[in-house]
């Protein structure tokens, strides 16, 4: 009887989950197609932080300087690169024009972490209307700006942002990397982002930003989340403490980006965000693994029982049978709107299981080990709660 009731919930919450995707998907618009080109346009700022992206920086830079938009300005900050960089972006600089400035960064103060000091001294850089902050892996088609301006006067928000097209080649690439926009759009109300004032519905994603230039500065910018790993999800969360409007758009048909170009980017990416995303709380973090484990792992395990032992019941064949045709429901319709392979959706439980290795790894080396590293540098701000929250 308390195997069957497990069972039960774990249905009806996974049934829960399918039905906030249903709702995110008619809730998250696609970005206006044909934006008015009638009356003024606001100045632009769009703010790139660099640190060893070598590979990735001309391909950035150079779709930004496409841009059909009218006035804006492309100010990339190098910070403190140890590879071509630095030397790639004056190249572009010089044959550029004046559209595009290169900046060299500070040294990174105690207590800061590197992206978050990066972005500060862009935020003070940048003198337009509106303050784009957009990632170093990023390529943007050339009506990006244009449309997100539009997107962001027509939702009447202060902060927008865009959900990317992910480019994964890798085999972990296409095991892992879905799971951002699993989590984001079978766990959260997107329409409560953009309607309730309270910052526990938060969302946003670093690689593209776009603010308007008041707001940004009555949270403070940046130093508002100088401590922050996961400084995206803070920034939208002080905006709405400070009485602001945020926007959710989709936007794989105007932005791109490869997070990660290998399993140890990957790891190291993902170990990096997932315990600070989670406060560095330890029990906010074995909570998830072990839901992680009872939502979308265990119902293999007793659909296995059930083959090897001939028992067809409820509580061992047909309840977990629906659990994990609802939760592959979920991935083939989220494969489907965000153009992800739809073969690795139904590994599903493979993924989650390196979600849950992922996790666990992420809790060790912030807990017993020098904190997450990434870019060459290491940050140990568990516990920080007050700096995480600005």
């Amino acid at each position: 009887m308390l195997l069957l009731l497990y069972q039960v919930i774990v249905l009806l919450s996974l049934l829960v989950f399918a039905g906030i995707l249903l709702f995110n998907l008619a809730e998250l618009h696609a970005l206006p197609e044909s934006p008015d080109a009638s009356g003024d346009r606001p100045f632009v700022s769009v703010l790139v932080p660099v640190r060893n992206e070598e590979h990735v920086i001309e391909a950035c830079v150079l779709s930004l300087l496409a841009q059909d938009y009218p006035r804006y300005e492309v100010v990339v900050l190098d910070d403190c690169s140890e590879d071509r960089s630095l030397e790639i972006l004056r190249r572009l600089e010089a044959a550029s024009g004046s559209r595009l400035r290169i900046v060299q960064g500070k040294p990174l103060p105690e207590g800061w972490h590197g992206k978050a000091w990066a972005c500060r001294q862009l935020g003070d850089l940048g003198g337009g209307e509106l303050l784009l902050f957009t990632d170093a892996d990023t390529r943007h088609k050339p009506e990006g700006i244009s449309r997100s301006v539009a997107a962001l006067y027509a939702s009447g928000a202060d902060m927008l942002t865009l959900t990317p097209y992910q480019e994964m080649a890798g085999f972990l690439e296409k095991l892992v990397i879905p799971l951002v926009y699993f989590i984001l759009m079978c766990y959260l109300p997107l329409r409560f982002v953009r309607t309730s004032p309270k910052s526990v519905f938060c969302s946003a994603i670093g690689q593209f930003m776009l603010f308007r230039r008041e707001i940004y500065r009555n949270i403070g910018g940046h130093r508002a989340v100088k401590a922050a790993i996961v400084e995206d999800v803070w920034l939208c969360r002080e905006v709405k403490k400070a009485g602001g409007r945020v926007a959710v758009y989709n936007g794989i048909d105007a932005l791109s980006c490869r997070m990660y170009r290998s399993p140890g980017e990957i790891i190291r990416g993902f170990s990096k965000n997932l315990f600070a995303g989670l406060g560095y709380r330890s029990f906010g973090l074995f909570s998830l693994v072990v839901l992680t484990l009872a939502f979308h792992v265990l119902p293999y395990g007793f659909l296995t029982a059930a083959l090897l032992s001939g028992d067809f019941s409820a509580s061992l064949f047909v309840l977990p049978f629906l659990q994990i045709a609802t939760a592959l429901f979920c991935r083939l319709l989220i494969a489907d709107r965000f153009h992800q392979p739809a073969g690795f959706a139904l590994l599903h439980a493979l993924s989650q299981l390196a979600l849950i290795a992922i996790a666990l790894n992420s809790f060790a080396i912030t807990r017993f080990g020098k904190g997450p590293q990434w870019k060459g540098r290491h940050y140990q701000f568990a516990g920080r709660r007050k700096g995480e929250n600005g």
